[in-house]
């Protein structure tokens, strides 16, 4: 059998980072993960091939070579997703499609011969059961959460890994939290569910192998789901495995606020070599945090946990939210104050919208406000829901918001507040590599002469060499970033 595996093209979004990688030589900021582990569940004698359109071009003789052509992708990928299943069926070759946004919305997506839904663990067995015995089902899919340790180590070697950014993995999934608006409980559910320390350092040891050196995401639901497994099992294991490798990987995942509570916890992580966590803040409005169900964010101080984590020295970038119903008309300056003086540098400003099967999408959908499809990018401007603020102001007051804080003084302003606050890991010498350096000259030459407003790229260049030399580079990788931003935001 002849599988191709296809990973949709990924639009220009906030965390694209598209015009980011280009100064590291790179082609994605993120691999096909979803993709390259169902390879490794497929039986050893098929012949699998990948192709991701973030890299390379699909032709027409690749679609044909296959027996199948396997498909993923999230709601962003929308688009591309339904070119290829066209593409697919005017060449007659046979499209099987699962993840995220094929469980959710499989019943609007025409083309597809065989939907595997939810986990893979439990529904691709089935279809290559019944595809061996000649009926295979139009529809695979379960109420089922599987155990995670039956997970395969990603096939590694499909990928070109010269052409990212940064490799992913996975510890976990499943976040203890159900946000209003979030539809990862439907997916992944409540209880979090954890590989073991033997499973994940296992696949460490695949990925040093197969040659990687660098950056790594964990792109859990929320890493920090079981804090005692982490901090018993899973932290001190990291931590003896990047010693033992003389620290080849740094780390970056997604964890909700209450990592501050656990300052221990906070500690072994960067010892492990965390350099980096994305953080859901949404909101400074404390009814609007209420109504959302964000109770972790509830009656906290934002600015002096992301300090704290700071000086820690985690990079914190935050997702904030504009839209919610109680809203009050000065939440675009609130948002901006707290952005500002926190120093979150890479600040996702997105409408609120609702994801299908998310309590959002049904307390929407009872009120008869619901519009569309959410199609997964949080800052292209577009509302798949009536508002209760009037529209023509949220919109104004959006883009507005979102001008300011990627305005070059106020970026770089946000930036120096960052560098003021953050604490260098120890094992990070902030010396720069052959990469490094090719990101330095090409960051002068774009952000430093070709692009107007460059003194302020300037002044930060020599702020940072001058006062935080150690620091010099996190400084050039901000200012690299604040570039794919503003490009962003002038799309929008």
């Amino acid at each position: 059998m002849k599988v191709l595996l296809v990973y949709p093209q990924t639009p220009e979004t906030f965390w694209s980072f598209k015009n980011a990688v280009r100064f590291i030589s790179k082609r994605s900021s993120e691999i096909p993960l979803g993709l390259i582990t169902v390879a490794g569940l497929l039986p050893a004698d098929w012949n699998v091939k990948l192709i991701d359109l973030n890299v390379a071009p699909l032709r027409d003789k690749d679609i044909m070579w296959a027996d199948f052509v396997f498909l993923s992708g999230m709601n962003i990928h929308l688009d591309s997703f339904q070119k290829i299943v066209r593409r697919c069926n005017e060449l007659n070759v046979k499209v099987v499609a699962g993840g995220s946004m094929a469980t959710m919305e499989h019943e609007h997506i025409l083309g597809v011969d065989h939907f595997i839904l939810n986990e893979a663990e439990i529904t691709l067995p089935l279809f290559l059961k019944d595809l061996a015995e000649g009926y295979p089902q139009p529809i695979y899919q379960t109420t089922e959460f599987p155990d995670i340790a039956l997970a395969p180590i990603p096939r590694w070697d499909l990928l070109d890994k010269s052409k990212y950014a940064s490799m992913d993995l996975q510890y976990s999934r499943g976040c203890p939290f159900n946000c209003e608006f979030c539809s990862i409980t439907v997916l992944n559910g409540r209880n979090p569910r954890t590989k073991s320390r033997e499973q994940f350092i296992g696949e460490l040891d695949s990925l040093y192998a197969s040659g990687w050196r660098g950056s790594v995401f964990i792109v859990d639901d929320n890493f920090i789901g079981n804090r005692k497994k982490l901090k018993q099992e899973i932290l001190p294991a990291m931590i003896e495995w990047a010693e033992e490798h003389n620290h080849a990987f740094t780390y970056g995942t997604e964890t909700s606020i209450n990592i501050c509570d656990d300052n221990e916890l906070i500690d072994l992580m960067v010892a492990a070599g965390f350099e980096h966590i994305f953080i859901g803040i949404e909101t400074p409005n404390h009814d609007s945090l209420t109504e959302c169900g964000k109770y972790q964010n509830v009656g906290r101080d934002i600015i002096a946990s992301i300090k704290q984590l700071h000086n820690k020295g985690l990079r914190v970038s935050g997702g904030f939210i504009i839209g919610f119903d109680n809203d009050p008309a000065d939440i675009f300056d609130a948002q901006i104050n707290l952005i500002q003086k926190s120093g979150v540098v890479t600040a996702m400003v997105g409408l609120l919208n609702a994801p299908t099967g998310s309590r959002l999408y049904n307390r929407l959908k009872n009120e008869h406000r619901l519009l569309n499809i959410f199609n997964g990018n949080n800052v292209d401007g577009s509302i798949n829901f009536i508002p209760k603020m009037n529209y023509k102001l949220l919109m104004n007051g959006y883009v507005s918001l979102l001008r300011f804080i990627y305005a070059q003084p106020n970026y770089y302003q946000r930036v120096k507040t960052f560098l003021k606050e953050y604490r260098l890991p120890k094992y990070n010498g902030g010396g720069l590599t052959s990469q490094d350096i090719g990101a330095l000259f090409k960051s002068m030459w774009r952000l430093g002469v070709l692009e107007k407003g460059r003194r302020y790229y300037w002044r930060l260049f020599f702020f940072s060499l001058l006062r935080y030399p150690r620091k010099f580079p996190t400084a050039i990788t901000m200012a690299i970033y604040g570039y794919h931003f503003r490009k962003v935001v002038k799309a929008i």
